[in-house]
């Protein structure tokens, strides 16, 4: 008699705690639908009484004479190792091809024409949360009657910068001269992620992912954008990521080149042993499949070769900064690196990493030059220690999912490829996966009208669906 009311109580009491499990998490799920926006201030010192002031002001990139001199004579005075025989890219930057990359940098590369360049599209400050941001505002040259501009904002990534849009910007503002719809035309903002480029580096710790993602929040609602459309690959997708959990209401789409997963789940880790005898129990393609395995070779060995920079960033970005801000030639290294290995892995096993083989040294160096002459680099790595050092998958924003309709151009040379599947749990949304042509991970710079015309689609299909408006 005993043991069975005994029992019961037993069974009524797992009940109760099942239901509420359950009811905590249904609840909670209808709660946590956003992200706090972060109210931080980044400035030196004290936060001043006084309001922001919210001028916006133009910028244009200029150099001295005694900043390049200094940098002529740094790239004279540079020490060279003798690469292993044979080693290609398997070491990292060969320096063979690095010789022939620093004697093009002195002897042939014009800087001036190159801010030229730079200075072709308007660009603008304005301090925000204590900082001075940096962006790249682009209105459509012409309009047909009765259309309006969409606002869309662009986020780079690291180790690139602003000017990785330059050669997609005028294929969304003026689509129709560039054998594209014209059916939706975006004036263009390409913000410099604080601590990049020339945007002011913060001041305090703890500037991550949604501090980055608050800042372009309020410098967007400052340009008199309530509703835009947000697209990013690298740390811009997380930026773009957050952006749309803080700020459901205000962005229409979000459209990624790269989406990464880092919550985990069981049936995650039940995909990577099966998914390549069951796909289609998991919802994989072929697609995915020839992407992803064997799991062992492309995942795991993938990203532990190729992620020793996050590890040391993660941990201790200002050691190693130390070398790169102060040498111009381990800059290079450094970054070319990661545009070859990330472009194509399979650029390892060529001497020059294959890297004229999509992109020209004038624009590899460009990139480099911004990072030198704003002396940014070791800003730049500071965002991997405050993005992870509180271990992956903790932070609120990697439990939220994201509602706004998103976008997927999966490139097939990304690092890692995350499956549609895969981004589905984290992305509820998810109105466009496309398997691209080619491409790697600087998509915007290496194909952008690949990207311009995924993000065509993808924008056409949000506004005729009105899909925004049915959160």
């Amino acid at each position: 008699e005993f043991c069975s009311s005994l029992a019961g109580i037993m069974l009524l009491e797992v009940f109760l705690v099942l239901g509420t499990v359950i009811i905590y998490f249904l609840l909670s799920k209808k709660k946590e639908e956003t992200l706090p926006f972060k109210e931080g201030w980044w400035g030196k010192g004290q936060k001043p009484d006084a309001e922001e002031d919210a001028t916006i002001w133009p910028f244009k990139v200029e150099t001295t004479e005694e900043e390049l001199s200094d940098l002529f004579r740094r790239l004279d005075q540079a020490r060279f190792t003798e690469p292993l025989e044979d080693s290609c890219f398997h070491y990292g930057t060969n320096s063979l091809y690095l010789r022939k990359v620093i004697s093009y940098w002195k002897n042939q590369f014009n800087w001036k024409k190159q801010v030229e360049i730079l200075n072709k599209y308007p660009q603008f400050k304005t301090k925000i949360q204590g900082i001075d941001i940096h962006f790249v505002h682009v209105k459509p040259p012409r309009l047909p009657e009765g259309q309006s501009a969409k606002p869309l904002l662009m986020v780079h990534g690291w180790p690139g910068s602003f000017y990785e849009f330059y050669k997609i910007i005028p294929l969304l503002t003026d689509p129709a001269s560039h054998g594209l719809s014209d059916e939706h035309i975006f004036e263009v903002i390409c913000p410099s992620i604080p601590g990049y480029g020339f945007s002011e580096a913060p001041h305090k710790k703890d500037f991550n992912s949604v501090s980055a993602a608050s800042v372009f929040y309020e410098l967007m609602l400052r340009l008199g954008f309530n509703e835009f459309y947000a697209q990013g690959g690298d740390w811009g997708w997380l930026i773009c990521t957050n952006l749309a959990q803080i700020a459901p209401n205000h962005v229409k789409g979000l459209h990624l080149n790269l989406a990464s997963v880092t919550n985990m789940g069981f049936i995650h880790l039940l995909s990577i042993l099966l998914g390549r005898y069951l796909p289609g129990l998991f919802g994989f393609q072929d697609e995915d499949v020839r992407r992803m395995f064997p799991f062992l070779k492309k995942g795991l060995y993938r990203i532990l070769l190729e992620s020793g920079y996050a590890h040391i960033q993660a941990t201790k970005p200002d050691t190693v900064g130390c070398g790169l801000n102060d040498s111009p030639v381990g800059l290079a290294a450094y970054i070319l690196e990661k545009f070859s290995t990330w472009t194509d892995l399979e650029f390892r096993n060529l001497e020059d990493g294959g890297l004229e083989t999509k992109f020209s040294l004038d624009d590899l160096l460009t990139n480099i030059m911004i990072y030198w002459v704003s002396g940014c680099i070791v800003s730049s790595m500071r965002f991997y220690k405050e993005n992870m050092q509180k271990g992956i998958g903790t932070q609120k924003h990697e439990r939220l999912t994201v509602q706004v309709p998103t976008g997927i151009a999966s490139f097939p040379n990304e690092i890692i490829h995350t499956p549609q599947a895969w981004a589905q749990k984290k992305y509820t949304n998810i109105v466009s996966f496309h398997f691209m042509p080619r491409g790697g991970h600087f998509a915007a710079l290496e194909e952008p009208k690949l990207l311009a015309e995924d993000i065509l689609q993808f924008v056409g299909k949000v506004e005729k669906e009105q899909l925004w408006r049915k959160k």
